[in-house]
């Protein structure tokens, strides 16, 4: 019996490349999965790695009305000549583009998966545009999935769309592959060896090994930041609040992984700061962000909004505690007081005292009471395991599939 086509489609295969990791290769063996996307150098890769056909179709992700009818064409085009049964797109521009060429190819079943709004950090015409944008995308897909609850209650109050929304699993696209995302097999590739027996005497002695080679003290509680350093991730909070703890003479650093980005960039005081600062390591981006996580003794992240963030879904299979704000995704994964902490979210009104001090209290908490962060450790990886396991989540969106077309 020939399997029906699916057509995964986001704006760039970089995302293909990260957020579908393995997904796609595991809807191959149900159905005929094929991956479109603009190719930014990595699209050939995912092909092979995930067992597709890949198609490249260029598209960009800030708006630009010639090149956008451009890539509407192509993808009209594309639809005809592929005709599947399901078009599933996510990340914004790509799924605006998709849903309405696979309305216009009259694509029987299109799904669009709302993993973040863009709109919420906009203002005046700009956030006017970005939401109507989302709201011709939502008319024109015939199923939408919210990747978490916070998104789907935002997709309600604020009036996108009417239509019936459904969150798979307890949320999340892709879930994490929790066997992969461990300490013990963080080690055992460091230590490049293949086993999955590492004792622990090797993870506490590469562990430590590893944060001395980063200059950092045993006496010293590390926290961690993951992400693009930029306003919107909380870094102006974080780096005052961490100038007060030095005040107070705290023994502490913070690990800094991610890239200084110009768009919504930092003030140049806190870029210096965060070079400059004998209390935070700077690291840049990293491809393999285990290690630093097994550096680490928590996970601070402190952003203004997520969709469903991947980071402290990360930190809590490495058995790391998250400070995060009260924000989507965060307080889906985060429950207070269990495997982390979660404090008091950017407010518009006052843009950083409340969440500043919150965030203070919340570090130095940390500091002072590292019985109650090991406590809390404990229960990080297996809240993950539990509702956020990569093959439940796969076998998930498969029985969506089965049931939508």
């Amino acid at each position: 019996m020939k399997r029906k086509k699916l057509l995964r489609l986001t704006t760039a295969d970089i995302s293909l490349n990260s957020f579908l990791k393995g997904q796609l290769r595991f809807l191959n063996q149900y159905y005929d999965v094929v991956g479109v996307a603009a190719d930014t150098g990595v699209l050939k890769s995912v092909g092979e790695r995930e067992g597709i056909r890949t198609i490249n179709v260029a598209m960009q992700r800030e708006i630009s009305p010639i090149e956008d009818l451009k890539s509407l064409a192509a993808l009209y085009k594309v639809f005809k000549q592929e005709r599947p049964d399901i078009l599933h797109a996510n990340t914004p521009k790509g799924s605006l583009l998709a849903m309405i060429a696979g309305w216009l190819a009259r694509i029987p079943c299109r799904v669009y998966t709302v993993t973040g709004l863009r709109y919420q950090g906009a203002t005046g015409v700009m956030r006017f545009v970005l939401k109507t944008m989302e709201r011709i995308t939502c008319l024109l897909a015939t199923h939408i999935i919210p990747e978490g609850n916070g998104v789907l209650h935002i997709l309600q109050e604020d009036h996108i769309t009417r239509k019936p929304l459904r969150v798979l699993h307890h949320g999340n696209i892709n879930g994490k592959n929790t066997a992969e995302l461990s300490k013990e097999q963080t080690i055992a590739d460091m230590l490049q060896k293949a086993k999955a027996d590492v004792t622990p005497e090797e993870i506490y002695q590469t562990r430590n090994k590893f944060r001395h080679d980063l200059g950092l003290k045993d006496n010293e509680f590390v926290f961690i930041f993951i992400g693009r350093i930029v306003k919107d991730k909380g870094i102006v909070e974080l780096a005052q609040c961490l100038q007060k703890l030095k005040a107070e003479n705290k023994q502490f650093r913070l690990l800094l992984v991610g890239s200084i980005e110009t768009g919504d960039a930092i003030p140049t005081n806190v870029k210096n700061f965060f070079l400059q600062s004998e209390c935070v390591k700077y690291v840049g981006k990293q491809t393999d962000i285990r290690p630093y996580l097994l550096a680490a003794d928590a996970l601070v992240f402190p952003s203004y909004r997520e969709g469903f963030p991947n980071v402290p879904l990360e930190a809590g299979c490495m058995d790391l505690p998250s400070i995060v704000t009260n924000i989507n995704g965060c307080n889906e994964i985060i429950k207070d007081g269990l495997n982390g902490t979660i404090i008091a979210a950017h407010n518009v009104q006052h843009p950083t005292d409340e969440m500043e001090q919150a965030l203070c209290i919340a570090m130095r908490k940390y500091i002072e009471q590292p019985e109650n962060v090991k406590r809390m450790a404990k229960n990080a990886r297996q809240m993950v395991k539990d509702r956020f396991e990569q093959h439940d989540v796969w076998n998930a969106l498969l029985h969506y599939y089965n049931e939508i077309v």
